[in-house]
C-alpha cells in the first residue's frame, strides 16, 4: 500500500508539472507588469526580419513591455494560427509582415473584431482599412533606384526578374523597376519568374533561366536572399562576370557581395528604422494621439563606390 501510495504521489507531481509548463507555453508571463504585444513574419530566415524584429524591441522593451516573435515560414495558414494565438494571449497590439497581402484578410478582421490594433510592417496589405498603420521602405523607389543603377553599367540589357508577387512590397519593386526601364527602349525584360524570395527557391529558377535565355546579360532578383541565389547560379554556369545583378536589401550579405564583386547593387532598407517606427506609431495610437495610414521609410543605393562607409553606417 505504502509503494502504491508513493507511485500515485510522484504520477500527480509529474503530471502537476506537466500542466504547468503547458500552462505557461500557452500564455507567456509578463509579470504582472508592463503590455504584451505580438508580431508575426512571414519568415525569420532573412537578416532583414532579424534586424526589424530588433528596432520593435528596442522600443517595446524600453516601455518596460514584452514582444512575442513568430515565424509563420511562408505558411499562409501557420500565419493565420500564429495571429488566432497572439490574439487569444490578449496581446495590447499586433506587429504584421504578412505572407500574403491579399489572403492576410481574414486574421486583419480577427484583430478588429477584438478591438485589437494592427500595424504591418515592411510588405502592405490590400485591405489596409483594417489596419491602424502601415509602416514600409519606399519600395517603388527601391526598384527605380535598382533600375538606373543597371541602366549606368549595362546598355544594352538582356534582363530577367526574379519575383516573389504574393508580396506586395515585391510588387512595389517590380513596378518601380519597370517604371525606370521604361526610359531606356535598348533594355528589355526577357522574363519574369517566381524566386520565392530565397536563396534557395532563386537558385534553380536562375539555372533554368540561363538554359531558356543564353542572351540575359542583366538580373533584377527582389531581394539579397534572392540575388544570393541567382549569383551562386551564374558562378555554377561561369557567367557571373558576363551578367550584372542588381537588388534590394542591404543586409551584410548583400553588401559583402558587393565588396567581392559579385553583385553589382542593392537598393537599401533600414528594418531597425522601420521596426522602430512601428513601435513609436503603436504607442501613440495607445496614448489616444493620431497616426497616419502610410509611413514610407527612406532608401538608399549601395555599390562598391559607397559599400565600406554603408557598412560602417549601419
Amino acid at each position: 500500500m505504502k509503494r502504491t501510495s508513493m507511485l500515485l504521489l510522484g504520477a500527480g507531481i509529474v503530471a502537476a508539472l506537466a500542466c504547468g509548463c503547458g500552462a505557461k507555453d500557452a500564455k507567456p508571463e509578463t509579470g504582472g507588469q508592463g503590455k504584451l504585444f505580438g508580431v508575426v513574419y512571414q519568415t525569420m530566415n532573412n537578416p532583414f526580419f532579424v534586424e526589424l524584429n530588433a528596432g520593435l524591441k528596442s522600443v517595446i522593451e524600453a516601455h518596460g513591455d514584452q514582444l512575442v516573435t513568430l515565424d509563420s515560414q511562408f505558411n499562409s495558414l501557420k500565419q493565420k494560427n500564429d495571429i488566432s494565438d497572439l490574439l487569444l494571449k490578449g496581446v495590447s497590439g499586433l506587429f504584421i509582415n504578412p505572407v500574403n497581402w491579399e489572403g492576410i484578410k481574414g486574421s486583419l478582421i480577427q484583430a478588429k473584431d477584438k478591438g485589437v490594433p494592427s500595424i504591418v510592417v515592411d510588405a502592405p496589405v490590400k485591405d489596409e482599412e483594417l489596419v491602424l498603420c502601415q509602416v514600409a521602405s519606399d519600395n517603388v523607389e527601391a526598384g527605380r533606384l535598382a533600375a538606373r543603377a543597371l541602366a549606368q553599367v549595362r546598355r544594352p540589357a538582356k534582363i530577367v526578374i526574379l519575383h516573389h508577387s504574393i508580396n506586395k512590397a515585391c510588387i512595389d519593386r517590380v513596378e518601380g523597376f519597370r517604371e525606370e526601364l521604361a526610359k531606356y527602349p535598348d533594355m528589355q525584360v526577357l522574363d519574369t519568374q517566381e524566386g520565392k524570395g530565397t536563396t534557395e527557391g532563386a537558385r534553380p529558377v536562375m539555372r533554368d533561366l540561363l538554359g531558356r535565355f543564353p542572351e540575359v546579360n542583366a538580373v533584377f532578383p527582389i531581394n539579397d536572399p534572392s540575388a544570393l541565389g541567382a549569383i551562386s547560379a551564374l558562378e555554377s554556369a561561369g557567367k557571373l562576370k558576363d551578367v550584372t545583378v542588381v537588388t534590394v536589401d542591404g543586409s551584410a550579405e548583400g553588401v559583402a557581395a558587393i565588396k567581392s564583386g559579385k553583385l553589382h547593387s542593392t537598393s537599401a532598407q533600414f528594418p531597425r528604422e522601420i521596426g522602430r517606427t512601428a513601435a513609436e506609431k503603436m504607442y501613440d495610437h495607445l496614448a489616444g494621439k493620431a497616426v497616419e495610414k502610410d509611413v514610407a521609410i527612406r532608401v538608399e543605393l549601395v555599390s562598391k563606390e559607397n559599400a565600406d562607409t554603408f557598412a560602417q553606417a549601419k
